[in-house]
């Protein structure tokens, strides 16, 4: 006479959450399964495809804020001085260039904004866009208008006026830096981009199909009639020619 196997123990774990002398739960998951119990994915994992969306955009931008400081610095106009003794003149008392570097800096930030946002529109369209690519242009926006900004005074005529003036001597002429006025001028590039970007996605974003009405009929699938010559079952209905007799 064999003695039954005794079967183990449940786990401290399972015998915690079933209360003492409970069976196991057989469709609990595994110890250390990283998937939910309801079949979400995690937060960390949603959020990845985002952030390197959003750092794309952001690089995207610092890679155009530098061509916008080599434009600004190339086609800003220059505030010319001349050297008078032991003076520093301006050389166009009544010139307007302090005004035209702002503006064209105003005007190459707002190409900047409407080109980035193009892009990033039309490479994330298929997933629709998102927070992410808003935020993205936002931000890479407005550290390429402060990189341009800088790079663009270093690119420009140095602002060291006397070094300058010792150097072209007395009577010679030189141009001063270039720097902006208004510094609300580097907010054009990130409002021009959230504008264009929000233009775009109400025009030609994706759209969501819009559910059914609450009164629509649900559609059921049709029943799937018997199988042609298929033996009747005891509960099949007549044929149309009456009742078989059965055997007595």
């Amino acid at each position: 006479m064999t003695v039954p196997n005794t079967p183990p123990d449940p786990a401290p774990a399972d015998a915690q959450a079933t209360g003492p002398g409970a069976a196991p739960d057989p469709f609990a998951p595994p110890q250390g399964a990283t998937a939910l119990r309801d079949g979400t994915v995690p937060l960390a994992q949603r959020l990845l495809p985002e952030v390197r969306i959003g750092a794309g955009v952001v690089l995207a931008g610092l890679v155009a804020g530098l061509v916008m400081a080599v434009l600004w610095a190339w086609l800003a106009p220059k505030v010319p001085l001349v050297v008078d003794g032991d003076r520093i003149l301006y050389g166009d008392p009544e010139g307007e260039q302090r005004a035209g570097a702002d503006a064209v800096f105003v005007l190459i930030g707002l190409g900047v904004g409407i080109v980035t946002a193009l892009g990033a529109f039309l490479v994330t369209r298929r997933r629709g866009g998102g927070i992410a690519v808003a935020a993205g242009l936002t931000v890479g926006g407005l550290l390429g208008s402060i990189g341009a900004w800088r790079i663009g005074r270093w690119l420009g005529p140095s602002d060291d006026l006397i070094g300058e003036a010792r150097r072209v001597g007395d009577g010679g002429h030189f141009d001063a830096s270039i720097d902006l006025g208004a510094l609300g001028a580097l907010l054009v590039w990130p409002m021009a981009a959230m504008v264009v970007l929000l233009l775009l996605s109400a025009a030609f974003g994706k759209r969501e199909e819009d559910p059914p009405p609450y009164w629509a009929p649900v559609a059921q699938a049709p029943v799937a009639a018997p199988a042609a010559g298929a033996p009747a079952g005891p509960w099949s209905a007549p044929s149309a020619g009456g009742f078989e007799a059965g055997p007595k």
